[in-house]
Order: structure tokens, then sequence, then C-alpha cells
């Protein structure tokens, strides 16, 4: 039996009468980085965000580490949907101290989360002034901050350039060894074969493929045969 941290049970999500989720069933194994790839507008943020608690799902189920999902899983959840939650006018320690205090935790932790991400020697230069790759490392470390099971990454590597997508894939895949599990969702093939572990292909709300990569798959091939045959008829 495969050790699943996560799991989709026909979900679905539905804004008045449109159907944009249609009855999705992902596997997310523990210790894994699950690629979830679409083109924009395909349903993968709608997704996450019903993972993560941000909407409420039509119908389906979420199981999460061998039980339904609720509230209170979102303490073992870490997650970046659309853009990281930074401050602007605070600098790095400030951005993390501002949810140490919220959440409860040992102050100790936000030096633990900037060496994961390698922010330790940004000193008191402001959130507002990083560069785009220093913002999602930094978005990244508040989302460690819990000690999450899950890592969710919503088209983490938009609008960096290519060095600091560099940064983030090489970050990305450290996190299996570290005991937590990656989401990352992305448009883009090439990164996501990169660094996933397997991937579930989204095209107009329907997972049309889901699998393991290996090394001579031609994902751009896949990804087109889904789409041609998923994609919504406008």
């Amino acid at each position: 039996m495969d050790n699943y941290i996560l799991e989709t049970k026909n979900l679905c999500k539905k804004f008045k009468n449109d159907e944009v989720i249609k009855g999705v069933s992902l596997h997310i194994k523990k210790n894994t980085i699950y690629g979830l790839l679409g083109p924009n507008g395909a349903g993968k943020s709608t997704i996450l965000k019903m993972l993560t608690g941000m909407l409420h799902i039509t119908s389906g189920e979420i199981i999460f580490d061998n039980h339904n999902f609720t509230r209170k899983d979102l303490h073992h959840i870490g997650s970046i949907i659309e853009a990281a939650p930074l401050y602007e006018n605070l600098d790095a320690r400030d951005n993390l101290r501002v949810r140490t205090i919220a959440l409860g935790l040992p102050e100790s932790r936000i030096n633990e989360v900037l060496g994961i991400v390698d922010l330790k020697n940004t000193g008191k230069k402001k959130a507002g002034h990083f560069s785009m790759g220093m913002k999602q490392r930094l978005g990244i470390a508040i989302a460690l901050l819990n000690n999450p099971k899950l890592l969710i990454l919503d088209e983490p590597t938009n609008g960096l350039d290519p060095f600091g997508i560099k940064e983030l894939r090489n970050l990305i895949k450290s996190f299996p060894s570290k005991g937590i599990t990656v989401i990352v969702s992305s448009h883009i093939l090439t990164e996501i074969q990169l660094v996933a572990d397997e991937i579930g292909i989204i095209c107009g709300g329907v997972l049309g493929y889901e699998g393991k990569l290996k090394q001579d798959d031609n994902l751009e091939e896949l990804f087109i045969e889904i789409a041609s045959k998923h994609s919504r008829e406008v």
C-alpha cells in the first residue's frame, strides 16, 4: 500500500453553475515532489486553494496523512499561493518574527528557516527591496516556520530570472530529505521535469494524467495530448 501524505477523491468545485474542478483524484506520496501541471486557467490554483482551506470544496474528499482533512491539519501545511505574503516595509527577520509571535513559535525558529533558504545575511534590508528570487525564498521561509509535513507552492518560478529559478529548484529538491513533501504547480514543463518525482496534468478542471516521471518520457507530447483532449470548449 502506498504511503500518501495527501489524497483527493472526486474533488469538485462549482462557482454558481460553472463546474471548474471535475472529479479530481490526486495521490501524493510522502517525502516526494509532486508536480501539478496545466495551462493557465486549468484549475491548478483552485485545487491548491481547496487543499489549504482557502476555498470550500463543493463535493468529494480530501484525505491528509490517512484521515479526513480538518482545519487542524493546516498546522502541518505550509503554502505560497499566488504571491508570498510579505510585509515589504519589514526586513526578513521581522517578517518572520511577526509570524512566530502570531503562531506562538519560538524565536529560534527564525534562524533555522533563514538558514534553510539562505537569507541569514540580508541585515536590515527591507523585503520591498529584495529581488524576486529573494522574496520567493522569504515566502518559503514563512511557509516553513510551522515545520510543515506538506509544502504547497503555486507557480513559484513566475517572474524569476534563470539564476533565481536554479536557486529555487535546488531549494525545492532539498525538502524531501528533510521530511517535507512538496506540491509544486506550474505551466512550465521543463521546470517540473527537473524537480518532480510524479506529476498530475490538469486541463479544463480534469485530471488527464497522473504518474511517475521517467527519463525518456516526452512530457511535451503528453501535455499536448491531454490538453487537446480535456481543454474546455469556448
